[in-house]
């Protein structure tokens, strides 16, 4: 996987897992998307930034800083999937 696949899957669970932070599988999730990116593409900082309709992901790898920048329609989709259909999602622990 690339990194900016990767770290785009990470951000669109992130803002899903921070808007539940009840819901166990979202959790699950974003921490498997942390993972791979510290595990297999050497992340070692990462944070995110939502201006107006644009998430900034800013990472770094090995002393080496990475800018990503998605749309928020994109990041936000997953989320707004749940938030229309909430009993398709429910919390299973």
């Amino acid at each position: 996987m690339k990194l900016q696949d990767a770290v785009y899957n990470w951000l669109t669970i992130k803002v899903v897992a921070q808007a539940r932070p009840d819901d166990t599988a979202a959790q699950e999730t974003e921490q498997f998307f942390a993972d791979l990116l510290r595990e297999d593409h050497a992340i070692e900082q990462i944070a995110f930034t939502k201006e107006d309709d644009v998430y900034t992901v800013t990472c770094t790898a090995n002393d080496e800083s990475r800018t990503f920048r998605f749309p928020a329609e994109l990041v936000e989709a997953m989320l707004d999937q749940i938030n229309r259909e909430p009993d398709k999602y429910a919390n299973y622990e």
